[in-house]
């Protein structure tokens, strides 16, 4: 537990932040728990960025969440990193100990602990289809090969960027990932052989929820599993043609809870109030719509 703070501030830091769902997640859980702990949003401009994070020392800030842009742009300015974060070169997560700044990633953990706790998916022997490559695909990657998946295809516009992915969590894990382009006819054949597809694409987000990847109903058989990192809308137009399909689906909402909840540990010691946040979040998301 990170002791010793005038008060129990934190917060999170982005450019824009917009309507974050962090803020009523966090104090709706430190309420519940009696901590005297205050979650806030800091919109910070990348030029503002070094000297944000010098006002987060001089606040006493216990720590702080970072979201886009700056998840990898922050790790030059911090202390040190976890194993996890350096793997990923990225950070979510920042604690304040002693006036050093350490960088976390709990979006892995975070994804992992939905698919296995929310839907039971067992990983071992099964073969995965990922959408994208970027932060979020990272974060699902490398959870994947960590929890002793078989092997990974990376679907990505850019070929090279797949490829490097491919490359960075092999260079980690023993499994075997491949890259390949996102194109329908790859998409057919990459999905013939897997059990469980993963966006991590912003195609179908609030507010362009018509939006999807190139995929059509008949590829998708009712033993594949389909996620969607996407939380808002609840049910993308993947989600939805793929319970039509019979597939076993799950959307972005869990991991968004988990990585929060792993976030607080960090902070505070203590076991954050799973239901709770996940309750916060859906009332959030209801008064958004």
């Amino acid at each position: 537990m990170v002791k010793d703070k005038i008060s129990g501030l934190v917060g999170i830091i982005g450019y824009p932040l917009g309507h974050s769902l962090s803020p009523p997640m966090h104090n709706a859980a430190f309420k519940h728990l009696g901590l005297d702990f205050h979650y806030v949003p800091f919109p910070i401009k990348p030029e503002d960025l070094a000297d944000g994070l010098e006002g987060l020392k001089s606040l006493n800030m216990v720590g702080c969440n970072v979201t886009i842009p700056y998840k990898e742009h922050i790790i030059p300015f911090l202390d040190q990193l976890d194993v996890e974060a350096k793997m990923l070169g990225a950070v979510n997560t920042i604690v304040n100990r002693d006036g050093m700044l350490w960088g976390y990633n709990t979006d892995s953990s975070g994804f992992l602990r939905s698919l296995v706790e929310d839907l039971g998916f067992n990983i071992a022997g099964k073969k995965a289809l990922i959408l994208g490559a970027g932060g979020a695909a990272r974060a699902v990657a490398f959870a994947l090969a960590k929890a002793g998946i078989e092997g990974m295809v990376i679907a990505n516009r850019s070929f090279g960027k797949g490829q490097k992915l491919a490359e960075d969590v092999q260079g980690y894990y023993p499994c075997r990932v491949q890259a390949c382009l996102l194109e329908p006819q790859t998409l057919k054949e990459r999905l013939s052989s897997a059990q469980l597809l993963v966006n991590t694409l912003p195609l179908g987000m609030y507010p362009h929820v018509e939006g999807m990847p190139p995929i059509q109903p008949e590829w998708l058989e009712p033993s594949l599993t389909v996620c969607d990192l996407i939380y808002n809308p609840p049910k993308t137009r993947l989600l939805e043609m793929a319970e039509k399909q019979g597939c076993t689906i799950l959307n972005g909402e869990g991991m968004l809870v988990y990585q929060g909840a792993e976030a607080f540990k960090l902070w505070t010691g203590q076991e954050a109030p799973v239901s709770i946040m996940r309750n916060i979040l859906k009332q959030e998301l209801e008064r958004q719509d």
